[in-house]
């Protein structure tokens, strides 16, 4: 089922999300490591670094963008709404599932639909233009990764700012003024740049650690209908999102934990 929605703000969102990732790259690489230690192993070590920090988080936003949220996939046959309350009208397969208006159809428990991708969507968290994409049951641990790796390539790359002009001395940087001028001047972007993502990603991954553990998505909270389950260890709220492997291996987004066992639904009899 195609995921990837044909949203003017969100194609505008992606390419302004790879857009300062790579001006982010350019910066450090021509700017920060070529210019202040082009002769140490130490440029070497950062250059590739970097590099691998964004790599990692480009698989992690594209599994974001392209793994399916969670949607509910849409039955046969229509509920007849005119008979759903009468004696012989539509049954929910379970009681705790409801009836979605717009998709005319039941939906299980915890779904939600979103106006934008036009579907169901399985613990819906919240629709994000970052990714072009609900945020659901099956991609809410891509996107963690992506906000997490963003928010440790906008530290690394401002301790390399910092590192470069006031710790480091740098008898070999280029006298040139035009050169030092615009080394200034790509610091300076780069910091405000790591600044305002580094902030923007932080209160978001906080927002999300928050609905884990509360089992409580954004639009639960909004529309005050939780909590659905007893209270449970962190951890295991935790697991159920980012899979039952070893805690080291929730970072990576080459590792796919188990597959969910997404109940299907019935073509419903009406």
């Amino acid at each position: 089922m195609p995921v990837f929605q044909k949203d003017p703000c969100g194609f505008f969102c992606i390419l302004m999300t790879y857009g300062a990732i790579l001006y982010a790259d350019y910066v450090v690489v021509r700017w920060i490591v070529l210019q202040t230690m082009s002769g140490s192993l130490w440029g070497s070590f950062h250059v590739v670094t970097f590099n691998i920090i964004i790599f990692l988080l480009f698989m992690a936003h594209a599994r974001a963008v392209f793994t399916d949220p969670g949607i509910v996939p849409l039955p046969r046959h229509r509920i007849d709404f005119s008979d759903s309350h009468s004696d012989g009208g539509s049954v929910a397969p379970k009681e705790d599932w409801t009836i979605c208006t717009r998709c005319e159809m039941y939906r299980p428990p915890r779904a939600h639909h979103c106006r934008i991708c036009k579907h169901c969507i399985r613990r819906m968290d919240h629709h994000c233009p970052w990714i072009n994409n609900c945020v659901g049951e099956r991609n809410q641990k891509h996107f963690i990764q992506f906000l997490i790796y963003v928010g440790i390539l906008s530290a690394y790359a401002i301790s390399l700012v910092i590192w470069t002009w006031w710790w480091t001395d740098c008898p070999d940087c280029p006298k040139d003024i035009r050169l030092k001028q615009s080394r200034i001047l790509h610091s300076i972007l780069l910091t405000m740049e790591s600044v305002l993502f580094g902030m923007f990603v932080i209160a978001i991954a906080c927002d999300q650690f928050e609905a884990i553990f509360s089992d409580e998505t954004l639009v639960e909270q909004v529309k005050k209908q939780g909590p659905f389950r007893p209270r449970r260890p962190r951890l295991a709220l935790l697991a159920e999102v980012c899979g039952r492997g070893h805690p080291c291996l929730w970072i990576l987004p080459c590792y796919s934990g188990p597959s969910i066992n997404l109940e299907p639904l019935h073509n419903y009899d009406v």
